[in-house]
């Protein structure tokens, strides 16, 4: 009973304390703000993470843009570009030529199955 009364004894002592106050809102308050609040810490480091990624995106569409406008002043300026890009992409000709589209894919061949083996 002596362990416990003093523990009591200190314990009391200790919440008594005016330090132990400041101690315990100013760690209230840090964990509120760090973790807690809807503008903490956590938060803020994972929006800027995400600023860095949308920065990043916002980068490859200006690329994609800038690209795309030089190809359109191309076209404007050059009828040469807009036959190639009609030929290369939706396989148009010219009423004198012939078009051979070969293919890449890779298909395995079928094999032949005579009558007397699939009995």
């Amino acid at each position: 009973m002596k362990v416990i009364d003093s523990i009591k004894k200190y314990t009391l002592r200790i919440w008594r304390s005016q330090a132990l106050k400041y101690v315990v809102v100013c760690a209230a308050g840090v964990l509120i703000v760090g973790f807690l609040d809807e503008n903490s810490l956590w938060n803020h480091l994972k929006n800027r993470e995400r600023i860095a990624e949308l920065m990043e995106e916002k980068a490859r569409y200006n690329e994609v843009f800038e690209r795309d406008k030089a190809q359109i002043r191309n076209l404007e300026r050059n009828p040469k570009a807009m036959e190639k890009i009609a030929r290369e992409r939706y396989f148009m000709k010219a009423d004198d030529e012939d078009i051979f589209v070969l293919s890449d894919d890779e298909r395995a061949p079928k094999s032949v199955v005579s009558d007397a083996t699939a009995q």
